[in-house]
């Protein structure tokens, strides 16, 4: 049984009618609208995020859920969904999970209009049922996903980031969209609980352990092979990098900015910084932190009785670290 499917295994029932109410929340009465979301639910991916919504609610319940729990999620997914086409757009991005993108195949134009349609329909799902509470989750979530994007922008310029602002930039736009997920599930069943901020430091520990391994990923890490060296061309300043920079001589640490700076589009260079930072420790510094973050997390499983929803959070802890993709 692939590793998705034995975290799915406790919630498959619950996964496959929120597919339904998913789609439901999607309709609109515009035939374009309604041809371009049919796309969007046909190209999805291991829905990781209702995963946790599903999963959380169940453990911190003992099996209860609600129509609260399956609007949570479908708020997730719509808002979040809408940052993606709105992402396309900014990066101009062709592709998305392997599928055209929105704006690939109905032009910039429309996919922002999608987006905003996308957002709105979000909004209302949750304002209409009184759900005020798990719209305030989604919406912080949001707005720093928003501002960590812009804190790495501003950052990359001047490549002086220091590891404490690296876990910020990482807390911001990766880990708080998990926390958000996590936070919600144990709100959508008990709401105003002690659970609701534990699930959410569970699911931002899982978030930064996630970003770690991204990180990992552009220096060839275990199984994929090759290097890409994507987020060095790219001026992006990840951990291995960061830890390398803070601790080599002043000659090293100019020839590595000069290089990411100035050389970051040679091929040679780029694979000469990826080797430097291994021989110096960087990766395993890195994978040393993310395990750290990843033990955090297991450990606050801990405080719930054992089930096979805990142990579906625990498979996905793992597999968040051990995954090679």
């Amino acid at each position: 049984m692939k590793i998705v499917e034995r975290i799915k295994k406790p919630i498959a029932f619950e996964m496959e009618l929120f597919e339904k109410k998913f789609q439901l929340s999607m309709s609109s009465k515009v035939a374009l609208l309604n041809r371009i979301t049919h796309y969007l639910v046909n190209s999805k991916g291991k829905q990781m995020r209702p995963m946790f919504v599903f999963l959380v609610a169940k453990m911190v319940s003992n099996g209860e859920i609600s129509e609260r729990t399956y609007r949570g999620a479908s708020v997730i997914e719509l808002i979040h969904t809408a940052t993606l086409v709105h992402d396309d757009v900014v990066d101009d991005s062709n592709r998305r999970r392997g599928f055209f993108s929105i704006n690939a195949l109905w032009k910039n134009k429309i996919a922002v209009l999608v987006g905003d349609y996308l957002l709105s329909k979000g909004l209302l799902l949750s304002i209409d049922n009184n759900d005020f509470d798990l719209l305030k989750i989604i919406s912080v979530a949001v707005r720093e996903m928003s501002e960590g994007e812009l804190l790495q922008i501003e950052k990359a310029r001047k490549l002086d980031i220091t590891e404490d602002v690296y876990y910020e930039i990482i807390r911001q736009k990766t880990a708080t969209l998990i926390a958000a997920c996590c936070s919600l599930g144990a709100a959508s069943v008990k709401p105003n609980s002690a659970d609701v901020e534990t699930m959410r430091k569970f699911g931002e520990l899982i978030g930064m352990a996630f970003q770690i391994k991204d990180d990992l990923f552009d220096y060839g890490e275990e199984k994929i092979g090759k290097p890409t060296g994507i987020d060095i061309k790219e001026q992006k300043m990840t951990l291995p990098l960061i830890h390398v920079l803070n601790k080599v001589s002043n000659k090293e640490k100019n020839w590595l900015i000069n290089s990411i700076k100035n050389f970051n589009r040679d091929k040679k260079r780029v694979k000469d910084v990826i080797e430097f930072v291994k021989v110096q420790g960087g990766l395993d510094y890195a994978i040393e932190k993310m395990k750290e973050f990843q033990q955090e997390a297991l450990l606050m499983l801990q405080k719930y009785p054992e089930s096979e929803n805990r142990n579906s959070l625990e498979i996905m802890v793992n597999y968040v670290i051990e995954r090679n993709k």
